[in-house]
């Protein structure tokens, strides 16, 4: 089974992304294998909510309770039009949320998608 994990950041300091790979560069120095980490990051939760509508994650949760599918396959077993679903994983493809093969299947890579939403700094008065 596949553990890996999506990180999905809405607005996080741009400086705690350079800090994670900062950490991957200085272990990979030292000789190590650092742990495999998948990011995408928004700058607005109105941002998150384009590209990840319920409509994809349904789609989401369908593939990983079926495994990889042809786009036809799983506008079938969604009960979608062909071309709303083509559509939806080529934008969930294009946010690594979705992984196409060498056959034209389609899957769910993670085990989890992890979202977490980051509040701005309060101004000093």
């Amino acid at each position: 089974m596949n553990d890996r994990t999506l990180h999905v950041k809405v607005g996080e300091d741009p400086k705690a992304a350079l800090a994670q790979v900062a950490s991957t560069m200085k272990a990979l120095d030292r000789g190590e294998t650092p742990a495999p980490y998948f990011s995408v990051g928004f700058a607005s939760v109105g941002q998150l909510f384009a590209v990840f509508t319920p409509r994809r994650w349904e789609l989401l949760a369908a593939l990983r309770e079926l495994g990889p599918l042809s786009i036809a396959e799983l506008a079938r077993s969604l009960g979608r039009d062909y071309k709303n679903v083509h559509n939806d994983v080529e934008k969930l493809t294009e946010w690594q949320a979705i992984e196409k093969d060498e056959k034209g299947l389609v899957s769910a890579p993670y085990s989890e998608i992890s979202v977490d939403v980051y509040f701005p700094e309060r101004q000093a008065a």
